[in-house]
């Protein structure tokens, strides 16, 4: 197992996250606002068509012909043309916009401390990645769209009914106040805190689904199918729960608002009795009564999305805050790494989080350019984290680590990897060709320099052998391959990189003791003109190493 951890993630607060997001959407700035006004020109077609509909009507009934067939026809065509354009618009300038937090939330994945080394649950990271990131879809389309509807509705209703009747138009605008600002404000406040334990059971879940995935042979193994489903069923329960909990809540102010929308609607029939409003025309209260039944359709959406506010913060906070206690706390250097590749860990203190004791405090270890040195020691003693301080994933608190006599904390990350060729022991295959999967460290590599490589790592035959030899897919994870092979693959991935420093992190875990053994002596051939720095609970007895170390209670003991 890895000593890695996955510390708390810093609480991103959701103005500093909504700055980001609006900070990634800039470049679509313009085609974000062109949509609203789209939007704003398709509903303002839409109450001109009720309200002028609704005085052929009145106008029609008092023998009278001031609203022709023809205007209400290019009206009607006009918005149906509108909305469709509006909707194709504003999806397609959401997508891309989507994209692009993607495409920001991988990079920033990548190069933080959960950048595959074993910091996140996969679960959670693709709960993030797709959930999460789909949520933000409603800030612009299920909330900033008909927002701003419903503030041109505010002002139509106040203009129209006003230039008719000033005390029925205060009235209504108050109601359509209260049902379209204040119900959804209340309905976000009320589903703020419920959003992110909801998002948070979709992660939980995610995460089950995908670990028991994994593990499903040993679960047939064991014959524990039912007790697997059962547990995934009760996860479910929790989840659907809490579903319906927030949607009893946004259930609830939807209604209010429908109420208070009908309460408008009397309130114009009432004034068509002359109940407490005098002096309108019956043309007028058609036209009130029809703009006043189409401005109240905008509310119910709007206090449906108000109850997703607090889903849509917490997710924003969730994306923003990947991997923010590491990426903002890493030096992000400039330099180029020098020729030379000595290694110094001076003084080095670490610990994981300030109310944790330090994995080790006034380490001091050097490894010469050329040498191959073994560190060794127990599980959680510390050994996979003097890799990732090496490659600059975490850094320490106290003292520093030198590359060539210069500090790393002033090279930039780029240059740091391109010394060092890693091999952890969850190495991945990706689902793809073997070509594909050598390509990702040296993608400039020629054939010839993939099959030297293949060859480097005794597996080369074995690929020749294959129908499609560097074109053979591989499958989810190198199903296709046996362990020792696909162990092999990316060894031969490590040595096509050309790295002066070769890391390897329990390369071996996994292996049966022949296969072992057989990569080792494949190691001790090959790579003779590398730095090799092996961390292993153990040694076997074939490794052909220079210095070897035991970490132990935070101290390096030399062992030779």
């Amino acid at each position: 197992m890895s000593e890695f951890q996955d510390p708390l993630a810093q609480k991103e607060t959701p103005k500093a996250a909504f700055q980001q997001i609006f900070k990634i959407w800039k470049p679509h700035f313009v085609s974000l606002m062109i949509g609203i006004v789209f939007s704003l020109i398709a509903l303002a077609l839409g109450l001109t068509l009720m309200a002028s509909a609704g005085g052929k009507i009145a106008f029609a009934a008092m023998g009278m012909a001031i609203i022709s067939s023809v205007f209400l026809k290019m009206l009607g065509g006009g918005r149906l043309c509108m909305r469709y354009v509006e909707r194709l618009y504003t999806h397609n300038v959401m997508f891309k916009a989507i994209a692009d937090l993607r495409v920001w939330f991988f990079s920033k994945l990548s190069k933080g401390a959960a950048a595959g080394l074993g910091f996140r649950h996969s679960g959670d990271v693709l709960s993030r990645l797709v959930s999460d990131i789909e949520t933000l879809d409603g800030l612009y389309l299920r909330l900033m769209l008909p927002f701003a509807g419903s503030i041109l509705t505010f002002i139509v209703l106040l203009v129209i009914i006003g230039s008719i009747h000033i005390p029925l138009a205060v009235c209504v605008a108050g109601l359509y106040f209260l049902a379209g600002f204040v119900c959804p404000i209340i309905s976000a406040l009320i589903t703020k805190k419920h959003g992110q334990t909801l998002l948070h059971s979709v992660a939980q879940l995610r995460i089950s689904v995908l670990d028991f995935i994994h593990g499903l042979r040993e679960i047939r193994a064991f014959g524990a199918e039912s007790r697997i489903e059962d547990l995934l069923e009760d996860r479910e329960k929790v989840l659907f729960y809490k579903q319906f909990h927030q949607a009893k809540k946004i259930a609830l102010m939807s209604f209010i608002s429908f109420v208070l929308s009908q309460i408008a609607v009397l309130l114009v029939l009432a004034a068509a009795l002359n109940i407490g409003f005098h002096g309108i025309g019956a043309a007028h209260i058609v036209v009130c009564l029809f703009l006043v039944i189409t401005a109240f359709e905008v509310v119910i959406p709007l206090t449906r999305a108000g109850g997703l506010t607090g889903q849509i913060i917490n997710a924003a906070t969730r994306v923003v805050g990947v991997n923010q206690d590491h990426v903002d706390n890493i030096p992000k250097g400039t330099e180029q790494a020098p020729e030379q590749t000595d290694i110094q860990f001076n003084h080095l203190g670490f610990q994981w989080d300030k109310n944790q004791p330090f994995v080790y405090r006034d380490l001091n270890l050097t490894i010469l350019q050329g040498q191959r040195v073994a560190i060794i020691g127990p599980s959680g003693a510390g050994k996979s984290t003097l890799a990732a301080l090496l490659l600059k994933v975490i850094v320490p608190q106290e003292g520093n680590i030198t590359l060539g006599g210069k500090d790393i904390a002033l090279i930039s990350e780029d240059s740091v990897r391109t010394k060092i060729a890693w091999l952890s022991q969850n190495t991945h295959l990706f689902d793809d060709t073997i070509r594909q999967n050598l390509l990702l460290s040296h993608p400039q590599a020629t054939d010839d320099e993939l099959w030297q490589a293949l060859s480097e790592a005794a597996v080369a035959d074995v690929v020749k052998a294959m129908p499609d030899g560097l074109d053979t897919w591989l499958g989810e994870g190198g199903i296709k391959v046996s362990g020792g092979q696909g162990r092999r693959i990316a060894l031969a991935r490590t040595l096509l990189s050309k790295a002066p420093i070769l890391l390897l992190d329990e390369p071996t875990t996994g292996l049966d003791a022949d296969t072992e053994a057989e990569f080792f002596n494949i190691l001790n051939q090959v790579a003779s003109n590398r730095t090799i720095i092996l961390i292993a609970h153990r040694l076997t007895g074939v490794e052909k190493l220079d210095k070897v170390w035991r970490l132990s209670d935070t101290r390096l003991i030399s062992l030779n």
